[in-house]
Protein backbone atom coordinates (compact mmCIF):
# COMPACT_ATOMS: atom_id res chain seq x y z
CA UNK A 1 0.00 0.00 0.00
CA UNK A 2 1.30 3.10 -1.06
CA UNK A 3 1.79 4.97 2.26
CA UNK A 4 1.34 8.69 2.36
CA UNK A 5 3.34 9.93 5.13
CA UNK A 6 7.23 9.26 5.81
CA UNK A 7 6.84 6.34 8.41
CA UNK A 8 10.78 6.71 9.41
CA UNK A 9 10.95 9.99 10.29
CA UNK A 10 11.46 10.39 13.38
CA UNK A 11 9.14 10.91 16.54
CA UNK A 12 8.02 14.22 17.92
CA UNK A 13 6.47 14.53 21.34
CA UNK A 14 3.16 16.19 21.32
CA UNK A 15 0.64 16.59 24.38
CA UNK A 16 -2.81 15.80 23.32
CA UNK A 17 -6.07 15.80 25.46
CA UNK A 18 -8.21 12.77 25.77
CA UNK A 19 -11.49 11.85 27.71
CA UNK A 20 -9.83 10.26 30.97
CA UNK A 21 -12.26 7.59 31.58
CA UNK A 22 -11.29 6.24 27.69
CA UNK A 23 -7.69 6.70 28.46
CA UNK A 24 -8.02 4.57 31.57
CA UNK A 25 -9.91 2.21 29.48
CA UNK A 26 -7.53 1.94 26.59
CA UNK A 27 -4.72 1.49 28.93
CA UNK A 28 -6.66 -1.31 31.19
CA UNK A 29 -6.42 -3.02 27.81
CA UNK A 30 -3.18 -3.08 27.01
CA UNK A 31 -4.09 -0.50 23.77
CA UNK A 32 -0.97 1.38 22.48
CA UNK A 33 -1.91 4.86 22.40
CA UNK A 34 1.06 6.38 20.16
CA UNK A 35 0.38 3.53 17.60
CA UNK A 36 -3.52 3.73 18.24
CA UNK A 37 -3.33 7.81 17.75
CA UNK A 38 -0.82 7.16 14.54
CA UNK A 39 -3.11 4.59 12.80
CA UNK A 40 -6.40 6.78 13.07
CA UNK A 41 -4.61 9.98 11.64
CA UNK A 42 -3.27 8.25 9.27
CA UNK A 43 -6.29 7.47 8.08
CA UNK A 44 -7.92 10.47 8.73
CA UNK A 45 -5.07 12.25 6.57
CA UNK A 46 -5.94 9.60 3.21
CA UNK A 47 -9.80 10.59 3.69
CA UNK A 48 -9.12 14.68 3.93
CA UNK A 49 -6.91 13.82 0.81
CA UNK A 50 -8.90 11.73 -0.89
CA UNK A 51 -11.95 14.10 -0.53
CA UNK A 52 -9.67 17.31 -1.82
CA UNK A 53 -8.71 15.06 -4.96
CA UNK A 54 -12.18 14.52 -5.44
CA UNK A 55 -12.93 18.37 -5.58
CA UNK A 56 -9.87 19.08 -7.48
CA UNK A 57 -10.90 16.99 -10.34
CA UNK A 58 -14.69 16.86 -10.13
CA UNK A 59 -14.63 18.98 -13.36
CA UNK A 60 -12.48 16.55 -14.98
CA UNK A 61 -14.42 13.53 -13.72
CA UNK A 62 -18.00 15.51 -14.87
CA UNK A 63 -16.54 15.94 -18.54
CA UNK A 64 -15.33 12.50 -18.85
CA UNK A 65 -18.78 11.16 -17.52
CA UNK A 66 -19.81 13.53 -20.61
CA UNK A 67 -17.95 12.22 -22.92
CA UNK A 68 -18.04 8.34 -21.95
CA UNK A 69 -22.40 9.05 -22.00
CA UNK A 70 -22.11 10.78 -25.82
CA UNK A 71 -19.42 8.61 -27.00
CA UNK A 72 -19.02 5.48 -24.99
CA UNK A 73 -15.61 4.20 -24.52
CA UNK A 74 -12.92 2.44 -26.58
CA UNK A 75 -13.56 -0.75 -25.45
CA UNK A 76 -17.57 -0.80 -25.97
CA UNK A 77 -17.15 -2.78 -29.11
CA UNK A 78 -14.74 -5.63 -27.70
CA UNK A 79 -17.11 -6.41 -24.93
CA UNK A 80 -18.31 -10.02 -24.81
CA UNK A 81 -20.73 -10.13 -22.11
Amino acid sequence: MHQIYDTQAPKKPTNVSINSDLLEKSRSLGINLSAALERALAEQVRAEQRAQWQRENAGAIQAYNRFVEENGTFSDGERKF
